[in-house]
């Protein structure tokens, strides 16, 4: 039972921050019906803000969230106001193909700034230290902050959209763009501030996972599928369906420590032989493809 309890935890924790990566891209989509294949990169300079404000200040790497998250959130306004929203114009393969551009330009703009080697945070105050939370289980303290963190970023993100008046004006640009232009929402801003919204919570995860993944500029591939396959399994557009989604995430890449357990409940020794950690992300990306197929709108979605 301690593996069993040991996946399912790891799972929760992982999920939860998983689901604060694809938050910005689940933003973008239901305002603007476009989707940034940046996402992963934003991640990926994120982290990189988190490793070197801590390395110039000396500060705490989790007091360097603030600063990704400003980082994030002009990143996000210089991406849309100097390139994206030019992209609108043309059509819909031009969009693909323009965000992907800006991909493969901030990823080399990575590898000429910091280098391709694998970077990760040594020093912290929750660094290397750890917890037991029940059946002995112990969790890297790290993860359990970094969940914390998601969860609060996540309910500050449904409370401005729900209850602040710009967040109103951002459903209804969601809604019906043309509808909310004739009842005076500039729905240009509502573009900018999207966009701006959803470079910030990408970058603060990116810092959050700074903490305990170590990184390279090549990164951001990996989370820009991971969030491209909870966006798909929540709903297009659907903020609580990113939520549950990265839960659900986070539990099919803990594939490896299921597996385990049912190796030891069988006593099958050839199953102990089969690699599973090398598939647990294939696993990924086979629901995103069967989500795609069997349900487009996801589970809470309401845009295709």
């Amino acid at each position: 039972m301690e593996i069993l309890a040991g996946s399912i935890s790891a799972g929760l924790l992982i999920g939860m921050v998983f689901a604060l990566v694809a938050l910005g891209l689940t933003i973008v989509f239901g305002v603007m019906d476009i989707v940034n294949f940046a996402h992963g990169e934003f991640l990926m300079i994120g982290m990189y803000t988190a490793l070197l404000t801590s390395q110039a200040t000396g500060m705490d790497p989790l007091l360097t969230l603030p600063v990704a998250g400003v980082v994030g959130y002009l990143l996000g306004i210089v991406c849309y106001t100097g390139f994206v929203k030019y992209l609108l114009r043309g059509p819909m393969v031009a969009q693909l193909l323009g965000t992907f551009g800006l991909m493969l330009v901030l990823r080399n703009l990575a590898l000429l700034f910091f280098g391709s080697e694998d970077r990760t945070i040594h020093k912290g105050i929750l660094v290397n230290r750890s917890i037991e939370l029940f059946m002995g289980v112990r969790v890297p303290v790290t993860k359990l902050a970094a969940a914390a963190l998601s969860v609060i970023a996540f309910v500050l993100i449904w409370l401005l959209i729900n209850r602040t008046r710009i967040g109103k004006a951002l459903l209804a640009t969601a809604l019906n763009a043309q509808g909310a232009r004739y009842m005076g929402i500039s729905t240009e801003r509502m573009n900018t501030f999207a966009w701006g919204i959803g470079g910030a919570t990408v970058t603060i995860a990116g810092a959050l996972l700074a903490n305990f993944w170590s990184f390279t500029p090549y990164v951001g591939l990996l989370f820009t599928m991971i969030a491209f396959t909870i966006v798909a399994l929540g709903g297009f557009g659907s903020i609580p369906g990113a939520f549950v989604a990265g839960i659900l995430v986070g539990f099919i890449t803990e594939i490896p420590g299921f597996w385990d357990y049912l190796t030891y409940l069988s006593g099958q020794r050839w199953m102990a032989k089969v690699p599973m950690s090398s598939f647990k992300y294939t696993g990924v990306y086979l629901a995103y493809f069967m989500i795609m197929l069997i349900r487009p709108r996801g589970l809470f979605g309401w845009k295709t």
